[in-house]
């Protein structure tokens, strides 16, 4: 099917939302002529910011609810990540698409496609810096909130495109043949997003997905571990295997941290990909970069190309931001950390202990990750929520001394300010989801950043 087929097509984006994936469905489709409803369940006040940037499209609107009749009568709905395909107007609908299908139907260009409970956001960033600097037209996509349709139009079928995908998004390719990635890397699996599925092995099996379709001259890039061992084992492309445990004695390691080191087994012996010192701290961070590293190498980067590019490398906004000084105390800005595994890889990252904001709705995740927490920080400040409910008895056990809750993220950042001396560090790690008092974990990070300015 090619992109002429969608002129005059009646077209339901179900699911408009504020990260731009339903926004740049209505936009591209719009420019190929389709007659593009879009429907959301919010309010034109809470979508304002993606209307604003519609305002320009002759696009129809159905907000505040969906009605059943634009799912029965569209040629092709367009599902929102975040809907459930067990939805009763999915189940009217005569084709279902996603802005990720349709540019994978498009689009002949080389992908690098990484999933993961934690840690991808930053590693796919990583990549992309590293990338650009032997390929400048390489481009960045998907669950890190920019969809591939905007730059479609811009490439040219040779430069590589690397891919963030969620679960959601992967599930929603499942079956379709369509994710063939010249190179797939899984950096993790947690508990995350147990409010969505039946068990954890159901939310690993749409992970899954992403190496399920690649071929014998595709490269596969997983944990050392069981699960990476079965998954080698139903893959048709070539698996590597890394490990962030700091073991390296297994001969079928190609890449693992060792100590403070990043090391990658080449033809040509060991080699270290890793600069000796990096812009964040903390053992996380550096696994992310090795596996960043690692994604480039198997790409056909040099070692030496990998370890200057991510000497330069700053960071990812919304995942360990640094965001400077007042008075001597730092501000860290965290908001991405939206599971407890997160959370604790965050504090463990300083060895003087910070002051923790941290809490907000709970989404059914295993909480034991939070008994390491005793002498991890200086004190909690709790946003209220149902997650927070379930943290407090961890506290306790710990002897972490709490304050809270706080029904606004401005009174905890003043009940951590006020506690905070010279010489502290205060971090926004929630370990829970924004909702209920944000739009989306990123506005609860915008929040906190602007909390931070108004100080200056």
């Amino acid at each position: 099917m090619n992109k002429h087929w969608y002129k005059k097509k009646k077209i339901t984006v179900m699911g408009l939302g504020l990260h731009g994936g339903g926004l740049e469905v209505c936009r591209y489709l719009s420019r190929l002529g389709a007659q593009v409803t879009a429907t959301d369940l919010r309010s034109a006040d809470e979508l304002a910011p993606s209307l604003e940037k519609l305002r320009d499209y002759p696009i129809r609107y159905v907000l505040g609810e969906h009605r059943m009749e634009d799912f029965t009568g569209a040629d092709v709905v367009f599902k929102n990540p975040a809907v459930s395909s067990d939805s009763p107007y999915l189940k009217g609908a005569r084709r279902i698409e996603t802005d990720l299908s349709l540019f994978l139907q498009f689009t002949g260009n080389p992908i690098i496609a990484v999933t993961g409970s934690k840690g991808k956001s930053t590693t796919v960033t990583a990549l992309h810096h590293i990338l650009k600097g032997s390929y400048p037209g390489c481009r960045l996509g998907g669950n890190i909130t920019v969809s591939p349709l905007t730059f479609i139009d811009e490439l040219t079928g040779s430069e590589p495109v690397i891919l963030e995908l969620s679960s959601w998004q992967l599930a929603d390719l499942r079956g379709r043949d369509l994710l063939k990635p010249e190179i797939s890397l899984i950096t993790n699996i947690m508990h995350d997003h147990q409010n969505r599925y039946a068990s954890l092995e159901d939310y690993v099996r749409d992970k899954e997905e992403i190496f399920l379709h690649q071929t014998e001259d595709q490269t596969a890039l997983f944990p050392l571990n069981e699960r990476g061992l079965s998954w080698a084992g139903r893959t048709r492309a070539r698996a590597s295997f890394f490990s962030l445990d700091g073991e390296g004695d297994d001969p079928r390691l190609q890449f693992y941290l060792k100590d403070n080191r990043g090391i990658a087994r080449t033809g040509s012996g060991e080699r270290d990909i890793l600069p000796d010192e990096l812009t964040v701290p903390g053992r996380h961070f550096r696994g992310n970069m090795l596996l960043a590293g690692a994604a480039a190498l198997l790409y056909g980067v040099s070692p030496e190309t990998v370890q200057s590019r991510l000497a330069s490398f700053g960071g990812v906004p919304h995942r360990m931001e640094n965001l400077g000084s007042y008075r001597g105390i730092a501000f860290v800005n965290d908001t991405a950390a939206t599971i407890p595994d997160a959370l604790m890889a965050a504090l463990e990252s300083y060895e003087k202990p910070p002051l923790l904001i941290c809490g907000g709705t709970d989404k059914e995740l295993d909480m034991s990750p939070l008994e390491r927490m005793e002498g991890k920080c200086a004190g909690v400040f709790l946003l209220a929520g149902s997650a927070s409910d379930r943290m407090i008895p961890y506290l306790e056990r710990s002897h972490c001394p709490w304050k809270g809750p706080y029904y606004t993220l401005k009174e905890a950042f003043r009940g951590a300010l006020a506690a905070a001396k010279e010489g502290d560090r205060i971090i926004l790690s929630p370990g829970a989801t924004s909702f209920g008092m944000f739009l989306n974990e990123f506005d609860r990070g915008r929040q906190f950043v602007e909390l931070v300015r108004s100080l200056a």
